[in-house]
């Protein structure tokens, strides 16, 4: 029987990667197939499981090597939720050492992929390649997060290359169709990193880096953090007037984007994982919109 101790290592390895966020690559994923099956009528549960898998893969690795990559550049500090390595909960070389067994296992379900789809195995390695660069390439090489283009990269990953791949991986090709249902998506998991920025943004800015949410001041991130988490509404009232009322259905999250907004005012710390939740539910619900009432 594990002692208490080897039970907080084998935890502490679970939530390093900060599974809370997630959701930034399950829903794209369903998205993707939702659209596939739409268009169809065919959907492969084995190739949907193995996409998971690799894409949530890659995100893993990608959040380990911004964890990595912040400390020892000296960007993280105390207030940030990621306590890895701020707390000495895990030594950098462990933090590097998972990483790279994360992206190991992306490439195993990339490799499996290949096998047990009919899509084009160039499309499918173009653009999980792409994604997994884009994953190392926000804080690790030129490190894009200190120059204020974070946010293009994760919009671009979390949006279209993943919606895309799952698209491709249960047998279709790269089409400019189901990039257009990320939108609602995307924004939500932009306010994800946004709300994690401007809550760092004095010690980013001490520390010399540039965001999005420097560039535009406590006052404008507020701003831009309530359009972020807004607009997917205001884009789900269009497709309901003129299309059909289900996609109303994520509307019951409202009360959780109300919270959000006077929680960004008072300054709460935990905003990421409070918006994460938003994610996963509006994100859930605007997929099983588009399963009952999207004909692309």
């Amino acid at each position: 029987m594990p002692t208490k101790t080897e039970t907080r290592t084998w935890w502490t390895y679970i939530t390093a990667p900060r599974p809370w966020a997630f959701s930034a690559s399950m829903t794209p994923v369903a998205l993707g197939s939702v659209l596939w099956y739409k268009t169809t009528n065919d959907f492969n549960p084995l190739v949907y499981v193995l996409t998971c898998i690799t894409v949530v893969a890659v995100q893993a690795g990608g959040n380990l090597v911004n964890t990595y990559y912040d400390y020892v550049n000296g960007v993280d500090s105390k207030v940030s939720t990621d306590k890895t390595l701020v707390d000495n909960v895990l030594q950098p070389q462990e933090v590097a050492r998972l990483a790279g067994f994360s992206y190991v296992v992306g490439g195993l379900g990339l490799s499996a992929l290949v096998f047990m789809s009919s899509a084009s195995r160039g499309q499918l390695a173009l653009l999980f390649f792409g994604a997994l660069c884009n994953s190392f390439l926000y804080t690790g090489g030129p490190s894009l997060k200190y120059y204020g283009l974070g946010d293009l990269v994760i919009l671009t990953t979390f949006g279209p290359l993943t919606v895309l791949f799952s698209y491709v991986a249960q047998g279709g090709s790269i089409s400019i169709l189901p990039m257009l249902y990320t939108i609602p998506l995307v924004l939500i998991t932009e306010a994800m990193l946004h709300s994690n920025n401007a809550r760092d943004l004095r010690e980013d800015r001490e520390s010399g880096i540039i965001t999005l949410a420097i560039l535009l001041g406590e006052r404008g991130s507020f701003i831009l953090y309530v359009f972020l988490i807004f607009t997917p509404y205001v884009i789900l009232t269009v497709l309901a007037m003129n299309y059909t009322v289900v996609f109303l259905l994520p509307f019951v999250t409202l009360p959780i984007t109300f919270n959000l907004v006077k929680c960004f005012r008072e300054k709460k710390k935990d905003m990421p994982k409070r918006t994460s939740k938003l994610n996963l539910c509006l994100g859930l619900l605007y997929v099983v919109s588009c399963l009952l009432a999207v004909k692309p």
